[in-house]
């Protein structure tokens, strides 16, 4: 039987590296946006995921065998990102259902789960780390919880299965990427390179301190590919991360010597990024002129914000990895790698000098 993709949100860092993935694994593969890019082995397909009536019309000559929701609108209030994501995959589903071709949906979402939303982020009692799956939902809205119940619902009606996947923070390449720590801290390093700054590590004495882990979005890929196919992996949430822990305290010297630049020791200062980047465009765009790079806006590139929430937390934060394990998937991904392989894209790509 063979496999047919729609992948929501191709173009960003989990949606690219799914596209890329699966082309190369031999699928047919679309990608939905409103506005369609380029992308090599990706058919575009142009449609509003708030429309119905515009999926309608794009979705009218596509039958997906699988579909991955690998995309999400910020609002400013959680109230108005349940309503809106949810509505998205509701509207998606059922422009797709007529055809009945949907055989697998794999949802994207992450360690909000276990975190809580962007507007209680890290706060009030949270489930004991390592995250694992069975822990239940938080006493509190979340429009991943949302998303869940928008597939769940539609899974019990046309009778696809279904898989969740939890990356914790996701290393790929996208521009202009909402959430995206890789290239906002490329960017950081070399303004401070270039601009003679001090390479100062932005978030908190617990996270500098503490264990962590990341998640490769090729990683993550290969996790959609295994539990889209695999039976055993059928309606079932995972948690994916690299498969390694570190501590920023290691990991920031590393950073730091693939740009060739001194990290300065963390003294327990937080000193948050969003402030000090946010003046930081004009001289992006001189460097970007200097270097001839392809993207001088730095908007498009940084998102500080992100970064400040994941470094800024007060606690540790780990991720349990067995339950996909047991059921057999082993991939493994070094996450200091996952940092330098990105940058040499970045700079493979004229994004980074």
């Amino acid at each position: 039987m063979s496999n047919t993709a729609l992948i929501v949100g191709a173009s960003g860092i989990v949606g690219s590296a799914t596209a890329a993935l699966l082309h190369q694994e031999g699928w047919q593969v679309a990608g939905l946006a409103r506005h369609p890019v380029r992308q090599d082995g990706v058919a575009p397909v142009a449609g509003d995921l708030q429309d119905p009536a515009s999926l309608a019309r794009a979705l009218a000559d596509i039958a997906p065998s699988h579909v991955f929701l690998a995309t999400w609108q910020r609002r400013p209030t959680e109230a108005e990102m349940i309503r809106i994501n949810r509505a998205m995959i509701e509207n998606l589903l059922e422009a797709l259902r007529p055809k009945g071709s949907v055989r697998h949906v794999a949802l994207v979402t992450g360690l909000k789960h276990y975190l809580g939303p962007f507007e209680a982020y890290g706060k009030g009692r949270l489930p004991q780390t390592p995250f694992r799956e069975d822990q239940g939902r938080l006493d509190i809205e979340n429009f991943y919880y949302a998303q869940e119940d928008a597939v769940f619902a539609a899974a019990a009606r046309d009778g696809f299965t279904w898989s969740v996947h939890r990356p914790h923070t996701i290393i790929g390449k996208a521009v202009g990427n909402a959430m995206n720590m890789g290239t906002t801290l490329a960017c950081y390093a070399t303004l401070c390179r270039e601009l003679g700054r001090p390479f100062v590590f932005p978030g908190s004495a617990v996270q500098w301190n503490g264990l962590t882990d990341m998640t490769d979005a090729r990683l993550l890929a290969r996790q959609l590919l295994w539990a889209s196919t695999e039976p055993k992996a059928a309606n079932e949430a995972f948690n994916v991360v690299n498969g390694d822990v570190f501590r920023w305290s290691w990991m920031w010297g590393r950073i730091a010597d693939w740009f060739g630049i001194e990290a300065v020791p963390f003294d327990g200062t937080h000193r948050p990024l969003e402030p000090r980047m946010a003046q930081d465009g004009p001289a992006w765009a001189e460097i970007a002129a200097r270097h001839g790079l392809a993207e001088p806006n730095l908007e498009k590139l940084a998102s500080p914000w992100h970064t400040d929430a994941d470094l800024g937390r007060p606690i540790e934060v780990v991720t349990d990895m067995s339950k996909s394990r047991r059921l057999g998937f082993t991939a493994y991904q070094p996450t200091d790698d996952a940092f330098f392989d990105l940058f040499g894209r970045l700079r493979a790509d004229r994004l980074i000098p």
